[in-house]
């Protein structure tokens, strides 16, 4: 393990925000991972994962503990079955996949991050989400002190979200286990925009490098594609999730889908266009991005509390005019 004192964790998010970690850990593998957890709990030191730092907003006041940084690598196939270390870099996972003619992340492309973060957010986008392939996520338990292997009925998946994202804190990611689909077309696409991208009816199959290459134009065309060299991917992707609520409360107006008996999902980029917070909408140092509304960016110099004061008047707009309240997707980290 390699240690450092007073790190930056601005440097070390997408959104580029973030005071300094008193204490820096840097792991390379699960039992590292593990060891750097036990550690820190058992001499009572505060405690932050770290993976690709794409869904944070580390505070201004940094960490006045441990900042475990997972960067554990490797993948292992069983047949269909890829078992994938918690560090390990999503995008070059989605890559590997369809170099290799296995299908069910290829519409997963372009998501910054790293490969344990997927199952805590239940990753998704265009039509396809990471429960769909998910066998098993392997982590350790820091109430119980153990390491456990969930099924995916014991992750209690759902829309942006699983049991390891409402219980904070409490499980590790160690590694992910993948059940994907062997051939050279991908599973059926499942998003209107996609299908109209690559000129098929939504329902039916491409060969995957061409839903990938799809995938890429239309994130990097939104500003979605993280790019160090390019200020309008400093952000966290999208900010929002999509609200999901009962029929009697849609938006007239708003695009809107099925979520399940009674109820619809909205468009929160609709929602926040409307809302007046249009694409390059500024305030100071963060915004929204010039190439889609629903990414908010910040600027060189930003602070966390810039941008979760935007964040809130967006909210509070929104609510005010459409009765609907967005929620995060990033979580904001608080140091105490």
């Amino acid at each position: 393990m390699h240690v450092r004192s007073d790190v930056p964790l601005a440097g070390l998010t997408t959104l580029g925000v973030g005071g300094p970690a008193e204490r820096l850990v840097e792991v390379t593998t699960a039992d590292e991972l593990v060891a750097a957890v036990r550690d820190a709990d058992e001499a009572g030191r505060p405690l932050l994962l770290l993976g690709g730092g794409s869904n944070v907003i580390a505070p201004d006041e940094g960490w006045p503990g441990d900042v475990v940084l997972v960067r554990s690598t490797g993948i292992d196939r069983d047949g269909s079955v890829l078992t994938v270390q918690a560090g390990h870099d999503w995008d070059e996972l989605v890559a590997h996949t369809v170099a290799e003619g296995l299908a069910g992340i290829e519409a997963l492309s372009g998501i910054p991050g790293s490969t344990g973060a997927t199952p805590v957010q239940n990753v998704g986008a265009y039509g396809q989400e990471v429960a769909q392939t998910i066998t098993a996520v392997r982590v350790y338990d820091r109430a119980e002190k153990v390491d456990l292997v969930l099924a995916p009925e014991d992750c209690g998946f759902a829309y942006r979200d699983s049991r390891l994202k409402r219980e904070p804190g409490r499980y590790v990611v160690l590694e992910v286990a993948f059940r994907l689909h062997p051939g050279p077309l991908s599973r059926p696409v499942g998003y209107a925009e996609l299908a109209r991208t690559l000129g098929v009816d939504v329902g039916a199959t491409a060969p995957l490098a061409d839903v990938r290459e799809a995938v890429l134009g239309l994130r990097r065309g939104k500003g979605m594609v993280w790019d160090p060299a390019d200020p309008d991917t400093r952000s966290a992707g999208s900010f929002f999730t999509n609200p999901i609520v009962p029929l009697d409360r849609a938006v007239e107006g708003c695009p809107s889908w099925p979520a399940g008996e009674g109820h619809v999902k909205l468009s929160a980029a609709w929602l926040v266009q409307h809302a007046g917070f249009g694409r390059g909408t500024r305030d100071g140092r963060v915004g929204t991005s010039p190439r889609h509304s629903l990414a908010l960016t910040t600027e060189p110099g930003a602070t966390a509390a810039e941008l979760l004061a935007f964040s809130d008047r967006i909210v509070a707009t929104v609510r005010e005019r459409f009765g609907v309240t967005l929620e995060r997707e990033p979580t904001a980290v608080r140091p105490w």
